[in-house]
């Protein structure tokens, strides 16, 4: 499935009791992190694209009270098409992007929406925000021209910070990442990207994620907005093309490259 991980981590979780002192420290520091933001006059208008909408929903209640914490969420979307609508629309200053989407990936709307990042008076920049830490994941998004990413455990004050980052033109990655995007763009001996994986289409390469996390074939088609037909056809050119012979080694593969 795609990224299924829910808000971004807070000071108190849903339904954990919180003794008076963790509640009042997880307070001070949203204080803290608000009346620098306020303090500093900094705003900055974002659009929030994740296929889960309770995520969208905890990320719009951790950043966006826009007098706490200066980021305002001009709008949401869940797939593709709608992200590209919204964001043309209504030109954020950065926009957090998940990377596995109905309709081609976050890939795909970095593709159409580059002629608004390439705006030298008022560019959209984007900064992804994905449960994945899969190679492919985090190079394809940055050659789409996304100025950073973060990981879902980030937290809500850490994620302003990088909002605000990326929109003064920073480049923002969670630290565990930050290393290996430096080595696989500095490397000339051998490519960021699976020469296997990179014969595969991009919507190719979300039938193959579905497959192995166990989707029917019925379920990758209603996540895609695709046909049944579509998803077979599909599937059976990854299998042609990685010369494997049935969904079982298709999983292994998969894993063995953690793209599951």
């Amino acid at each position: 499935m795609s990224d299924t991980n829910g808000p971004v981590e807070s000071g108190s979780s849903a339904g954990a009791e919180e003794t008076p002192s963790a509640a009042a420290a997880s307070g001070e520091a949203a204080n803290k992190a608000g009346s620098a933001a306020a303090g500093s006059g900094r705003h900055a208008r974002v659009v929030l694209v994740d296929d889960h909408r309770m995520f969208r929903t905890g990320v719009q209640a951790e950043i966006g009270e826009t007098e706490r914490t200066g980021v305002e969420v001009v709008g949401e979307a869940a797939d593709v098409d709608q992200a590209v609508t919204v964001i043309t629309a209504t030109r954020p200053e950065v926009v957090l992007l998940d990377v596995h989407l109905p309709g081609g990936g976050g890939v795909e709307v970095l593709r159409r929406c580059a002629p608004l990042m390439g705006d030298a008076e008022q560019p959209v920049r984007f900064l992804a925000l994905s449960v994945s830490d899969a190679a492919e994941d985090v190079i394809g998004v940055i050659r789409g021209g996304a100025r950073g990413y973060v990981t879902k455990t980030i937290t809500g004050t850490d994620l302003v910070d990088s909002i605000f980052r990326v929109q003064d033109g920073d480049a923002v990655f969670s630290p565990r990442l930050a290393g290996f995007v430096l080595d696989a763009f500095a490397s000339t001996d051998a490519p960021p990207v699976d020469e296997d994986l990179d014969r595969l289409t991009q919507r190719e390469r979300e039938v193959l994620r579905l497959i192995a996390r166990g989707y029917a074939y019925k379920e990758i088609a209603k996540q895609l907005f695709i046909s049944v037909k579509t998803v077979e056809s599909h599937v059976s050119a990854v299998l042609r093309k990685l010369q494997l012979s049935n969904r079982h080694e298709l999983t292994r593969w998969a894993t063995a490259r953690r793209l599951v």
